[in-house]
């Protein structure tokens, strides 16, 4: 038996020095995958022969993108533009695909909630009327299974927003991959949203609709918007007093260094912010929702406000509206000359966060052109954000978060992702959908 034993406990220690060295092993190769991979720190990436939406307008046919540590560093079109293989460490053959900037999706609790219907996993409400100074950055959840399925339609970016009560809170703008929130985070705290008084109340939904009536409160509501913010300018004119957290989370809104996002869609309501905005001289505002906004296209271009336009796959708010008017607004105002973007605000908007791409091929398919549509969920949406010196469009110099798709990406038909670059590292495309799909498909042989 004492034989035995000492047999045995030879075997273990064998089997210890091999899982050394297999451990030993495993972290030398894992080591020599990282260092030779093309995405590392110093490599060149050519991405080859895609049709390129740029972003801002313009299309190459057949282009060459270059990229070398994280940043685009060439631009070129492939069939005029002769290159050295052997300067680049990697090069992927585009051919017949569709290259773009990665989609943004502003106005959105994606990343703040997983399931709707489980009060546990909503984070992005909180009680009380006026909380500028609640921050929506450090909920954001990286690990969530919803995010993968909007970057799996190639929206990489997203705007967490608060919601509820008068001042919802602060937002912060995210890429759709990294370790943590603070990893992800690119835009931190970049703005504060207002939820404008309703000058109408009621409505019903869509199944039992209802007539609306005249809010009798309106002016008593907007008279305590005003109230709240002059008394928040006067705490910054002041520096005699005591430390307030929510007028202090408002000091950027003040100097221009944040944006103040507010919610509003009625002609009254719009009315009354542009006056809002021209009182408290506020330097950097910014409307979501605006579906009456293409009736006020000059006020807002002289203004220069922009707007976040209200989801278009939705019924008209008024029982007199022309039945396509949601559908035509992007194309109302791109005439009008006021800068817009799209986002999709509303009913389980953190999984239809996906359908951003199909939001811009609606407003496609009701008078914008392709490539104007692929501004408003990338170009124009980075410069509202204030992201467009990095991010936005595939040009030189800028950041390399785009991805390739076989067919148009703003078509649910023909939008399948194949390459997505997150600041030039390559980020996972397929998710748990995508398991299930091939689970099925392959279970009935179909």
């Amino acid at each position: 038996m004492k034989n035995t034993g000492i047999v045995t406990r030879l075997e273990n220690m064998k089997k210890k020095d091999m899982n050394i060295k297999n451990s030993f092993y495993s972290v030398l190769v894992i080591l020599g995958l990282l260092f030779a991979s093309p995405y590392c720190l110093g490599q060149k990436m050519l991405l080859s022969k895609a049709k390129v939406h740029i972003g801002n307008g313009e299309v190459i046919e057949q282009g060459l993108v270059g990229i070398e540590d994280g940043k685009i560093i060439l631009i070129k079109n492939a069939l005029t533009y002769t290159y050295d293989p052997s300067e680049w460490d990697t090069i992927i053959d585009l051919k017949h695909q569709h290259l773009y900037p990665g989609f943004f999706a502003p106005n959105t609790t994606l990343g703040l909630t997983e399931v709707d219907a489980v009060r546990a996993t909503r984070d992005f409400k909180e009680v009380g009327q006026y909380n500028p100074h609640i921050r929506s950055e450090i909920a954001f959840n990286v690990e969530s299974k919803v995010v993968n399925t909007a970057r799996g339609n190639g929206v990489l970016f997203a705007q967490a927003t608060p919601r509820g009560g008068v001042v919802s809170g602060t937002s912060s703008v995210f890429h759709l991959h990294g370790w943590n929130w603070e990893d992800a985070v690119l835009n931190s705290n970049d703005g504060v949203h207002l939820n404008w008084p309703n000058t109408l109340q009621g409505g019903g939904w869509w199944a039992e609709p209802k007539p609306k009536t005249q809010n009798k409160k309106y002016g008593e509501n907007k008279r305590a918007v005003y109230d709240f913010f002059t008394a928040a300018q006067a705490y910054h004119a002041n520096k005699n007093h005591e430390y307030d957290a929510r007028y202090e989370a408002l000091k950027g809104v003040f100097n221009g260094n944040q944006n103040l996002y507010i919610h509003a869609d009625e002609l009254k309501q719009l009315l009354d912010v542009i006056d809002f905005i021209k009182d408290l001289r506020l330097s950097s505002p910014v409307l979501v929702g605006g579906y009456d906004s293409y009736l006020l296209t000059d006020q807002l271009k002289d203004a220069e406000i922009p707007v976040m336009l209200t989801r278009l796959h939705a019924l008209p708010d008024n029982e007199d509206d022309p039945v396509d008017l949601v559908y035509r607004l992007p194309k109302l105002l791109n005439d009008g000359g006021v800068k817009f973007c799209l986002q999709n605000a509303g009913d389980m908007e953190a999984m239809q966060v996906r359908n951003i791409p199909f939001l811009a091929g609606s407003a496609m398919g009701y008078g914008l052109t392709e490539e104007e549509a692929v501004r408003s969920i990338t170009l124009s949406a980075a410069e509202i954000l204030n992201l467009d010196k990095e991010y936005g469009s595939i040009e030189v110099g800028k950041k390399a978060t785009l991805f390739a798709s076989k067919g148009n990406a703003l078509d649910m038909r023909t939008n399948h992702v194949t390459l997505v670059l997150i600041d030039g590292e390559i980020a996972p495309h397929e998710h748990h959908q995508h398991e299930l799909y091939r689970k099925y498909k392959g279970k009935y042989g179909k």
